[in-house]
């Protein structure tokens, strides 16, 4: 056949197949691939009431409130390895750390989530500024892919270059209305506005890298003191900051804790076992403690 015959064919050929098909009401078979893993959520109305958690512990309502958030969960694993999925570990974690600084008393706790259940990440620190939350912790663990031997947990404050960014639409969203750190904002100028909002940032900054030091301190000083396994194994490069949602309230300090490697399989036993749980919470209850501590001789 020659070529001037040839290229017309090649164009209308598949045009004649699916006219024909579509004549005869035949159907063409495709593959599926893909599909299945295609999921579907209904989305949170736009003004869709939050909802507040319960607040456990003391029932002075001026003794400090900690608001501990289990990272993922619903139709968001997370990170998953060896069986085990990151909202499940996470959540673990968090109610373990909930019972001890109940168990020690004095505290006000809260739990963004307590079960299997979704938030979107503003809801989380939405949460925490609801309550006029005196610290946010947010726990997640990680994965190092298909890399071996990583290991070792992470705290996470957010960037200095993020907060300041943050600032003058943070201002702009709350002047109606409020008090950020004491200081209310309505009656002064944008520019003033901004400027009492950076203030406020940057000492949540402060206090967040303080907190994020003393968990590092603690994790350090006991471990080993609770039989052959350390509380806490923290990796080479601990203390991060980086632009992290979950962290964007400037009024209050936050921090997100790694707690290690999902893709380890001897670190993600350890940390979905009674134990390390415990351990882990021993660790987190006593820098929490101290942090207060110091807070209250200042």
């Amino acid at each position: 056949m020659s070529p001037r015959f040839q290229i017309p064919l090649i164009l209308f050929a598949p045009l004649a197949i699916l006219g024909a098909v579509y004549l005869l009401g035949l159907t063409i078979p495709v593959p599926s691939l893909g599909r299945d893993y295609v999921v579907r959520v209904d989305l949170p109305a736009e003004n869709k009431a939050l909802r507040i958690p319960l607040v456990q512990g003391s029932a002075d309502d001026t003794r400090p409130l900690v608001v501990i958030d289990a990272g993922h969960g619903g139709y968001d694993p997370g990170a998953s390895g060896q069986g085990v999925k990151e909202k499940d570990l996470v959540l673990g974690l968090a109610q373990a750390l909930r019972d001890q600084l109940l168990k020690d008393g004095g505290l006000r706790v809260v739990l963004t989530r307590d079960d299997d259940s979704f938030l979107a990440l503003e809801e989380r620190f939405a949460i925490a500024r609801e309550l006029n939350a005196d610290l946010f912790i947010s726990l997640h663990a990680d994965s190092a892919g298909d890399l071996d031997g990583v290991s070792g947990a992470s705290i996470y404050t957010l960037s200095d270059a993020a907060s300041t960014d943050a600032a003058a639409r943070f201002a702009q969203r709350e002047n109606g209305a409020d008090i950020v750190n004491g200081v209310k904002l309505s009656g002064h100028s944008e520019n003033v506005n901004s400027l009492l909002v950076e203030l406020s940032q940057r000492q949540a900054l402060n206090d967040s890298a303080e907190f994020a030091r003393l968990i590092l301190r603690e994790g350090k000083s006991m471990a080993g003191q609770m039989g052959d396994k350390p509380t806490l194994k923290f990796h080479a490069n601990p203390l991060r900051s980086a632009a992290l949602v979950v962290l964007r309230a400037p009024d209050m300090p936050s921090v997100l804790f790694e707690a290690g490697y999902i893709s380890n399989p001897a670190e993600a036993r350890w940390l979905m076992s009674a134990e390390g749980r415990r351990n882990f919470a021993l660790i987190m209850s006593r820098a929490i403690r101290v942090y207060f501590a110091r807070r209250s001789a200042d």
